[in-house]
């Protein structure tokens, strides 16, 4: 069985296990899915199983999804996501996924969006330490500092850290544990934090690294 879904961020609680040790958890809403397609070696190149979640109403999408998604008599659904995998045997088209299919005691990668945080300085977006207040330095204790070398190579190399963009990118939590299954009510409490805030769509699979 496919061990992925999309799921929904629905933030952070503690639950307690059978020690009484409180463990920080963030609960997440994962499925139902269908899948929409079934991707082959033969027919696309690679191995994959397209999932589709988040109903919508039929006017928010495209003909050309509408359509994708009539070919499998599956509902209206916002979101569709790709997980490669090459156990494709048994899945077909159709299929519906559920919580279900995860236990407590898996480890599982949670893929997100991080929060976005506008343009930030180097010391909040790299965590530099910042200049010494000494010799009469008053206003630049938050600057980056020297930026590459004199004459030779005489130029900043690519990759430098300076001021820019915070946050707003693909982030993956990797080899986390799933502390609780609700399968009735398609929760998923995995032990930690996650990227994202509350109501972002993330994806959640069998960790890559075991």
């Amino acid at each position: 069985m496919l061990k992925g879904l999309i799921g929904r961020k629905i933030g952070m609680t503690q639950i307690f296990d059978e020690s009484g040790r409180a463990v920080p958890v963030t609960l997440l809403e994962a499925g139902p899915c269908f899948v929409s397609q079934v991707k082959t070696p033969e027919t696309d190149g690679y191995s994959a199983v397209q999932l589709a979640f988040g109903a919508v109403k039929p006017k928010r999408l495209s003909k050309a999804e509408l359509g994708h998604l009539k070919v499998n008599n599956l509902p209206p659904v916002r979101v569709l996501r790709e997980i490669r995998t090459k156990k494709i045997d048994g899945i077909k088209p159709g299929d519906e996924l559920t919580a279900a299919v995860f236990e407590t005691g898996d480890f599982v990668d949670v893929i997100g969006t991080s929060k976005g945080k506008g343009f930030a300085g180097a010391m909040k977006r790299h965590g530099f330490g910042g200049g010494l207040i000494t010799h009469g330095q008053s206003d630049r204790q938050r600057a980056t500092g020297s930026s590459g070398q004199g004459s030779t190579p005489g130029r900043v190399f690519k990759g430098k850290r300076f001021p820019g963009q915070m946050g707003n990118v693909r982030v993956t939590s990797s080899h986390i544990r799933v502390a609780m299954v609700d399968a009735e009510r398609n929760l998923i409490a995995v032990q930690g934090s996650v990227p994202g805030a509350k109501g972002d769509t993330v994806l959640i699979r069998a960790a890559a690294k075991q």
